[in-house]
């Protein structure tokens, strides 16, 4: 079993903290993993992206051509990653957001309200976090649990009061997920054949 996955949005969404959080998770499930964040000029505001590998398997390089899947959660990174996908790859976007459609036709596109979502739970802070909990609910490179588990290993002890708010955020993301597989059972069987 092995993921390639590029994350990507603008500074301040918590793009490095949701790869570090998948990234933590593998490490707790015993998976080998990378991590490799890139910043635009501005920081804060500018384009923000990193890469993510798990692998059951030692890792050859932090670097690859394309992704398996791609989290895109706002509208400038859809043109500019959307083209680094494998073929039949898996294309989560942030509805919020991401209001146009990709130019290929040959990715697996799923649509996430991630920012509404994100508001149901509380805060509109933790898109990213409910992003990724319906990336993992999709594709399960590892298991909700242990995302929620490395919460703790990933927040500081002195923010731990947000422990709660960013579990909930995993959590709705994943139900998101599991709504809509059951209103489009076809969306499981792609999402099974990503790595097959």
């Amino acid at each position: 079993m092995s993921w390639e996955i590029i994350m990507a949005g603008f500074g301040g969404q918590g793009i490095m903290f949701i790869g570090q959080l998948l990234t933590t998770a593998g490490m707790l499930e015993n998976l080998c993993v990378a991590w490799t964040p890139a910043y635009g000029p501005e920081m804060r505001g500018g384009p923000a992206n990193c890469n993510v590998i798990l692998s059951a398997d030692p890792i050859g390089a932090p670097v690859f051509a394309q992704a398996d899947a791609a989290l895109i959660l706002d509208q400038p990174s859809l043109p500019k990653f959307e083209r680094a996908i494998k073929p039949e790859g898996l294309l989560l976007l942030n509805s919020s957001l991401v209001k146009a459609d990709p130019e290929r036709t040959d990715l697996r596109v799923i649509k996430v309200p991630g920012n509404y979502l994100a508001e149901t739970v509380g805060d509109a802070r933790v898109t990213n976090v409910v992003m990724l909990g319906a990336f993992i609910a999709l594709t399960q490179p590892v298991h909700l649990d242990t995302a929620i588990a490395a919460l703790k290993v990933m927040i500081p002890k002195h923010r731990h009061a947000f422990l709660p708010l960013n579990q909930s955020a995993l959590e709705r993301g994943a139900l998101c997920i599991e709504e809509l597989l059951a209103q489009q059972p076809q969306l499981a069987r792609a999402a099974s054949r990503l790595k097959a």
